[in-house]
């Protein structure tokens, strides 16, 4: 696995066991909508990663 994939899966794990950390550890009255907002960026940041592998946004 090359460092490029292993820093998008990184910062994947680490946006998942945050919301986690969020979801059930936060604030009683926004820790579970903060929670879900942070997950969201799970696929968010995979799918970034996706795109730049492939060159998707790099290409003029």
């Amino acid at each position: 696995m090359n460092r490029f994939k292993a820093c998008i899966i990184l910062a994947a794990g680490l946006s998942f066991l945050f919301s986690i950390y969020l979801w059930f550890g936060g604030d009683p009255a926004v820790g579970k909508q903060q929670g879900m907002f942070v997950g969201l960026w799970v696929p968010s940041i995979l799918s970034l990663g996706t795109l730049l592998k492939d060159g998707i946004l790099l290409k003029e």
